[in-house]
């Protein structure tokens, strides 16, 4: 660095310290004139006397000034929307067998949705309530409209007015039907027709018909294209690791005929995105349970969505929020949406449709993986998980036999791995003796032809150790997806974890680690403890074999099984467990392969391939490999003859 930029660096410092200390004493100064003002008002309000409250300022309001400011009202909205808005708003519930539906006739909307066979979780000398998808306090649903008055236009907001509730009706399939109505004009009216059903068919019962019709509407409504929708509430924290909920918790939606979804993604404060596209359905997606606007034949035109993560330790999770509008002209006589309000169950969300030939790929809230990983655990890992667990009953002996399975089927793999390695240490001699006939730099071309030559001639692939590894991270990466997502372990215990889709705590700490938390998970420490001895068997063993580039047993051995200890301490005890099991089934199938492998054989067969290939021709992978070797050669020997700048 040169005296200028020294000179320049020293000038810019002192400039921001100078601008730092001036911006302090300011804001001193105004905090200090703030405090003054202040006494003084205080000082004016005691010197003013106190007056006895006369009977006569609670009299009341001029009757004739009140109707006159009504009489302006009806002339603006007309009688109808100021008799709606004047009305007594109440409240009902409706319910089935999983379901429990509040609803409020002001806006006429659904304020409440109690989810009956699923416990949201709270401390262990508290009371279990069941999951509620939504603070009451904090739901609205409201739809916005322009409709005409005279020569002017009148914007009615739904969230403004009562509605009219008829009677609940029970149809004769035992489905329950909610009517509201918001009367608009004469006989034109806004109509809410909620249908609640009861079928033993968990797809069906929590899905929400919700019918909305315009009765004698398009002489009412003004010249407008679109009817604009506001959807929006406060969600529950409903599991015990609020970090690990809120990454899961997001607003999700789909676009006409995509098969995959898009999210907002995770944020630890807020997040939101227009979108201008066409939208089959949105979703207030938290970690097992998601509630959902569904508008598959009248597409959502546009959506305004967002959210804003609540604080740890309130009781909440997110607030969700969502603007959209659905196309409207004077044809219009209604809509067809629907909500859904229930689990993140893959056989469940799979099904849920409104027509026959609706594919609304709402399974997609399921977090499983993209491309591979998602095959592995749709076609794999979920038809197992749901077959076993039809016939045992521990969840924890379900993930033993899972991993077993798992381990079996990548068992050729593994030993096919290990007899690679095995040969590779027995021709390291051989190896070694070529460095020391090549030691020099310039000699590195043909040390690493006649090491490839001799590879050949023993039949042993250089890659052969890492390609079994690199077929076997599908299964990995897919059951990491798959277990922290997986409903069906929510509140199942085993042995010392009593939720394996949370973390297991056997000690709370006082305070928190950083990066740790503030509790020990048991699993998590057993899983790392496997890992380490797994990694630094596995380093023995291709140490052996080859040469190690420097920190990488560091890295290995020790740094990797802290790292996850840290990542996985807060996770899901499910996940732990089974790479646990996954571990220790791979060093005994290790152990087993060892036994079985006789080295004198892999050394006769290692000759017999070299007596057969002495005269073969090179491989594929061994002419590009020398090819790219000469490359390297020859560009180093061109910057070892530029002659060095004087």
């Amino acid at each position: 660095m040169d005296k200028k930029s020294i000179i320049g660096i020293v000038v810019v410092a002192l400039l921001f310290v100078g601008f730092a200390y001036f911006n302090t004493k300011e804001q001193e100064k105004y905090q200090q004139e703030m405090a003054e003002w202040q006494a003084y008002q205080d000082s004016l309000a005691a010197a003013q006397p106190v007056v006895e409250p006369d009977s006569a300022a609670f009299a009341p309001v001029d009757s004739v000034a009140l109707a006159a400011r009504r009489e302006q009202q009806v002339a603006a909205m007309g009688a109808d929307l100021v008799a709606a808005r004047e009305a007594e708003a109440g409240e009902f519930t409706v319910e089935n067998d999983v379901l429990s539906l509040r609803f409020s006739t002001r806006g006429g909307q659904i304020i409440g949705a109690t989810l009956k066979e699923y416990d949201r979780y709270a401390p262990r000398d508290a009371e279990l309530h069941p999951v509620e998808m939504m603070d009451p306090a904090t739901a609205r649903f409201g739809m916005t409209f322009y409709v005409k008055n005279g020569l002017n236009n009148v914007n009615v907001n739904t969230l403004d007015y009562v509605f009219e509730a008829a009677p609940v009706e029970t149809a004769a399939d035992g489905s329950r039907i909610v009517v509201m109505r918001l009367p608009v004009a004469g006989d034109a009216s806004l109509e809410y027709r909620y249908t609640i059903h009861n079928t033993a068919a968990p797809e069906r019962d929590y899905l929400v018909d919700f019918d909305v019709r315009l009765v004698n509407m398009a002489r009412e409504m003004a010249n407008q294209t679109q009817i604009g929708i506001e959807w929006s509430n406060t969600s529950y924290q409903n599991e015990k690791g609020f970090k690990n909920e809120n990454m899961y918790t997001t607003v999700a939606y789909r676009f006409p005929g995509e098969r995959s979804i898009e999210e907002l993604g995770m944020s630890e404060e807020s997040k939101s995105k227009q979108i201008t596209s066409s939208l089959d359905w949105v979703a207030f997606k938290q970690q097992f349970f998601s509630s959902v606007f569904i508008a598959p034949q009248h597409n959502i035109s546009y959506a305004d969505l967002g959210f804003t993560t609540a604080q740890p330790g309130s009781g909440y999770i997110k607030d969700f929020t969502a603007r959209m509008t659905v196309p409207y002209d004077a044809a219009t006589e209604g809509y067809d949406f629907a909500f859904y309000f229930g689990p993140n169950k893959y056989s469940i969300l799979k099904k849920v449709s409104l027509a026959e030939d609706d594919d609304l790929r709402m399974e997609r809230l399921i977090p499983l993986g993209w491309g591979i990983f998602g095959w592995v655990n749709r076609w794999f890992v979920i038809p197992v998980f749901d077959f076993l667990r039809n016939y045992i009953p521990s969840f924890g002996i379900v993930i033993l036999i899972l991993a077993v399975l798992i381990r079996l089927i990548i068992s050729p793999m593994t030993y096919k791995s290990y007899v690679s390695m095995a040969k590779m240490r027995l021709i390291k001699p051989q190896v070694d003796e070529l460095a020391k006939k090549y030691p020099k730099q310039e000699d590195a071309m043909k040390r690493q032809q006649a090491t490839m030559e001799l590879y050949k001639k023993a039949g042993i692939n250089p890659m052969g150790g890492c390609i079994p590894l690199l077929i076997q991270m599908p299964i990995l990466i897919a059951v990491f997806r798959f277990f922290p997502a997986s409903i069906e372990l929510r509140d199942q215990p085993f042995l010392w974890a009593d939720d394996l889709s949370s973390y297991d705590s056997i000690l709370n700490l006082p305070f928190s680690i950083p990066f740790y938390g503030d509790h020990i998970s048991l699993f998590a420490l057993l899983m790392a403890a496997s890992m380490f001895f797994y990694s630094y068997y596995n380093y023995q063993q291709t140490a052996s074999t080859q040469q190690q580039v420097p920190g990488m047993k560091f890295m290995m051995v020790y740094m990797m099984p802290v790292l996850l200890l840290l990542w996985f301490n807060s996770y899901a005890s499910g996940l732990c467990y089974y790479y646990l099991l996954s571990n220790l089934l791979t060093i005994g199938q290790t152990l087993v392969i060892r036994r079985m492998v006789d080295d004198s054989k892999i050394q006769a067969i290692m000759q017999a391939n070299a007596a057969r290939k002495s005269n073969g021709r090179k491989s594929k992978f061994q002419q590009r490999y020398e090819e790219l070797m000469r490359q390297q050669e020859a560009m180093q020997r061109a910057k070892g003859n530029t002659p060095k700048k004087r």
